[in-house]
């Protein structure tokens, strides 16, 4: 039995079916797909995505190029540029999954940039086998991973100097900012440099129709061979699991512990109750009447928008989330499917999903300061908008309780959860004697890649159905 039909949960349910053992997910909501779920949050007609919208690692996770999802129509489509970060005067910084076409708008830093990425993206298959796998597993290319930690274990203040460009800077800013950390943590240049590379690698593609056609997509191979989905199943109790031989949780450790303490030792349930979230997030879907009118018409054609301003700026809005603050200037993670989506929205219709951070259970409504930063790079952007859902903190945690306070991530990224996670332990995915763990709480943790479900399936094998 596998709890909860987030993208791991499906992943590991898919990893044991194929090795034809019996499975079932259970859901809490009506549609599966956790984070992965689209719906028409404003009008009838037009589609968003309610959490996850672009996926550099679901198009480049090792476990879900194995699966035949177009068969089951998944289809990834890409925007001219993969993502871009508006700058002040009509300037912008963007990035192609092109690198020549990215360095050649870069002057004096084509060359390190060409080095420090390029490098990277060339060796990235040796890289990811470790840093989209288990903490303690060995990697077989050690010089490549050396050469890959030797930069990402350093702060990404210290790091961004290695550019001279303010658009350099700012497209590792942006980057950066997906670790929902202050900029003068360690290894925070490691997640500046992760999403530069899978961008160049992969690109930050969408699903066509929405995030809910991966889910809808997982959940039909699964059913394929031979697994099932249960909707409107919420497990709250271990009243509520159906008899099996392992359950798996894609859930919050509270979850796992409320649901089967009962069976874990003490330790585990002591340290599973000291796991920490990290900041919330708030977010606002727009729909337009037009295609946001971002003053540089290249930032018109990306499916991402990293909107912050320089380096400078959106390190100091991320260490004011990090101190508790809500920044005046918010650094904000925006997609606009619809310019390259039709099957979301009737023509000439647009849409924006924009959110940013915030701390913890934050209870202020950001709203105008997220609208303020989208209209200070695309003037008359406030004129379009017809139409707007707001999700704050609280309204995400009802929506999935793994957001706890509005946390998005599946825990906070710093200290030992950066790597060992939900615990310190060996196998962090077995909790007890069948019990195991596959959520984002989890390694390699946060994004739409099923490598937690993947690794957790692999654990339950070698364990429990040897």
């Amino acid at each position: 039995v596998v709890v909860g039909s987030g993208p791991n949960g499906l992943a590991a349910a898919i990893a044991l079916a194929q090795q034809g053992r019996s499975v079932r997910v259970l859901e809490a909501a009506p549609t599966p797909g956790g984070g992965t779920r689209s719906a028409p949050l404003v009008r009838e007609d037009v589609i968003h995505d309610v959490c996850s919208a672009a996926h550099p690692l679901g198009a480049g996770s090792p476990f879900f190029q194995q699966l035949p999802l177009a068969e089951h129509g998944v289809e990834w489509i890409h925007a001219p540029v993969e993502y871009a970060q508006p700058l002040d005067d009509g300037q912008a910084a963007v990035l192609f999954r092109d690198l020549d076409a990215t360095v050649a708008r870069l002057g004096s830093d084509e060359a390190i940039y060409r080095s420090l990425i390029g490098g990277l993206i060339d060796r990235w298959d040796d890289i990811s086998e470790w840093v989209l796998g288990p903490p303690l597993s060995l990697p077989r290319h050690p010089i490549s991973l050396a050469g890959f930690g030797l930069r990402g274990l350093r702060t990404a203040d210290a790091f961004h100097s290695r550019f001279a460009t303010t658009e350099a800077q700012a497209l590792f800013a942006g980057a950066a900012g997906h670790s929902v950390l202050p900029f003068n943590k360690p290894f925070t240049a490691a997640f500046g440099l992760l999403f530069m590379v899978t961008a160049h690698r992969f690109g930050m593609p969408f699903v066509r129709g929405g995030s809910q056609k991966l889910a809808d997509g997982l959940v039909s191979l699964l059913e394929s061979i031979g697994g099932s989905v249960e909707c409107d199943r919420p497990v709250r109790t271990s009243a509520d699991l159906p008899p099996s031989e392992v359950v798996i949780f894609d859930t919050s450790p509270h979850t796992a512990v409320r649901v089967a303490g009962g069976r874990m030792p003490a330790r585990t349930k002591r340290a599973l109750r000291r796991f920490q979230h990290g900041p919330a997030s708030f977010k606002v879907d727009f729909v337009l009447d037009g295609p946001v009118p971002w003053a540089n018409p290249e930032v018109r054609k990306a499916g991402t928008v990293h909107v912050g301003g320089t380096y400078a700026e959106v390190a100091q809005a991320e260490q004011d989330v990090a101190a508790g603050r809500h920044a005046e200037r918010p650094f904000l993670i925006a997609t606009q499917p619809t310019i390259v989506d039709d099957r979301r929205a009737p023509a000439g219709i647009h849409t924006l999903w924009a959110y940013c951070h915030v701390p913890a259970g934050s209870t202020l409504d950001v709203t105008d300061r997220i609208e303020n930063q989208i209209e200070r790079f695309a003037p008359g952007f406030k004129e379009q908008i017809i139409g707007k859902h707001v999700i704050d903190p609280a309204w995400l945690e009802g929506y999935n309780e793994n957001y706890v306070g509005g946390d998005i991530a599946g825990g906070a990224m710093s200290g030992t959860q950066l790597l060992m996670r939900p615990r310190i332990g060996l196998d962090p995915y077995r909790l007890a004697d069948g019990v195991y763990m596959c959520s984002a709480s989890t390694p390699p943790g946060a994004g739409v890649h099923g490598m937690c479900g993947y690794w957790a399936a692999k654990s339950v094998m070698e364990h429990e159905l040897a």
